[in-house]
């Protein structure tokens, strides 16, 4: 799982949720906080493949946690807290994803699925190896 700031340690769908408002507030890029914009309970639900009151469930939960700002029908925002949990899932997604490819000769259509199953369980350890391996690469999608 992730290291986040938080005590309490957070689930692979907590850490997906997370993710996926930082990607649909931002336009699919890892922007500046300050510049992300409300994501909708129902674009949420469309891209989780949820019904939306699993996704206002999680929600809650994810606000109890301080991780989003969320308020019923104006749409969810992550905390500084969430995005940088956030931004740490993505940023193990797209290192697992570069590193498959490069390293190990999976083809690009295969690489999103087996990261999105590794993703919460590399450690920080592993992750600054592979990004080592990589030549450091920047935030953008390797």
């Amino acid at each position: 799982m992730s290291r986040n700031t938080h005590r309490t340690p957070l689930s692979e769908a907590q850490e997906d949720y997370l993710k996926q408002v930082l990607l649909l507030g931002s336009g699919e890029g890892m922007g500046r906080l300050e510049d992300t914009l409300p994501v909708s309970t129902q674009s949420l639900a469309d891209r989780m493949q949820v019904k939306p009151a699993s996704v206002t469930g999680m929600l809650k939960k994810l606000a109890e946690l301080g991780l989003v700002e969320y308020e019923a029908y104006r749409g969810v925002r992550l905390t500084e807290a969430g995005y940088k949990v956030a931004l740490e899932v993505l940023r193990h997604h797209r290192l697992i994803e570069a590193y498959l490819h490069q390293a190990l000769g999976y083809g690009w259509e295969e690489v999103h699925a087996e990261a999105e199953k590794l993703e919460h369980h590399i450690s920080e350890a592993f992750e600054q190896r592979i990004a080592e391996w990589l030549g450091h690469p920047g935030s953008g999608r390797p």
